[in-house]
């Protein structure tokens, strides 16, 4: 099956693959080739591709999922290869969401705390496993 990663500003990910693992906002779903058609609603977090044998992970900031036909599209606001996120800095990016989310000040905006903290978190595991 094909899948393509696609953000507002470039193709992530473009390459046949055979299975895919992600978490929509009703929680994880797999697809393997030949799946009935399927579009979900993606949740921030990590998706896994596996291309013979071998696991790939992409940090996705929510967005959507369709597969039909052995075609696969994630369409999402941003995304990053694993592969290419420094771990030292996505480390930081996540200390720092969870010390604003923890301030519990008046003028922070909690949903907005709580949305940096979880792109943090899934470009910090994207990166650990890949």
């Amino acid at each position: 099956m094909h899948l393509k990663i696609i953000t507002h500003e470039r193709l992530v990910f473009d390459e046949d693959v055979d299975e895919i693992y992600s978490r929509g906002t009703a929680g994880e779903f797999g697809v393997l080739p030949n799946h009935i058609p399927i579009m979900y609603a993606l949740d921030i977090g990590v998706t896994k591709v596996v291309q013979n044998g071998q696991a790939r992970y992409f940090a996705t900031m929510g967005g959507v999922f369709q597969f039909k036909d052995n075609e696969a599209v994630i369409l999402t606001a941003a995304a990053e290869d694993g592969n290419n996120i420094d771990t030292a800095k996505a480390q930081e990016e996540f200390e720092r969401a969870k010390a604003l989310l923890a301030e519990q000040n008046a003028e922070i905006d909690a949903k907005r705390a709580e949305a940096a903290l979880a792109r943090a978190m899934a470009k910090l595991q994207a990166s650990l496993k890949g």
